[in-house]
């Protein structure tokens, strides 16, 4: 009894769209595929840097399904929001948010994750998905706390964060293992109270 109740309190609903004046966010769809594997093919030089080591078959049709699939059961289970982002009017493929490691209990924290495609980096694009995604992690999700981690000479990820009002918090030595190396990173956090006026 105790877990069906934990499983119902924790689902989210059964979709979920952040919708802003030229963008939107939504759950990947197998019928995404094309575009994302030419998205992230000819941006494949420009995300190695920031991203674990791509497997032989990480572009590959199946390997696609196999996420949306993860993806789904990951929302499901109230454990990850995983969101592409689109221009709004083209429904163009832009790049891809992930509001992942969902605690709750006494932490009601999130850990946001973002990559975007060359061909579309520099142009507010992804402020533009943190202006939408943020009030739904505090209002909708009802976290108390948002957190970042991005690697110290990312420097374009570092503005980003800040504009959108994240803190820099401390130094986290060889935190994640980025393109095989053992990353050191820089933590950013947001609070619910610092969207307050």
């Amino acid at each position: 009894m105790a877990r069906s109740v934990f499983r119902f309190l924790s689902r989210q609903p059964d979709a979920v769209e952040l919708a802003g004046e030229r963008h939107f966010l939504r759950l990947p769809r197998f019928q995404d595929y094309r575009q994302w594997y030419a998205l992230r093919s000819e941006s494949r030089r420009f995300l190695e840097p920031w991203e674990p080591v791509w497997r032989a078959d990480e572009l590959t049709e199946g390997a696609f399904r196999a996420r949306v699939i993860r993806n789904e059961q990951e929302f499901s289970s109230g454990q990850a929001v995983p969101l592409f982002l689109f221009s709004r009017e083209e429904k163009t493929l832009l790049g891809g948010l992930t509001i992942g490691y969902i605690r709750r209990g006494a932490a009601q924290c999130c850990m946001i994750g973002y990559w975007m495609g060359e061909r579309h980096a520099g142009q507010g694009h992804m402020l533009a998905a943190l202006k939408l995604a943020i009030p739904y992690i505090f209002s909708s999700l009802q976290l108390h706390r948002i957190e970042a981690a991005c690697i110290p000479d990312n420097t374009r990820s570092i503005r980003l964060l800040e504009k959108a009002g994240f803190q820099r918090e401390g130094y986290l030595r060889e935190y994640l293992k980025i393109n095989g190396e053992w990353r050191d990173h820089v933590m950013f956090s947001l609070l619910a109270a610092d969207r307050r006026p």
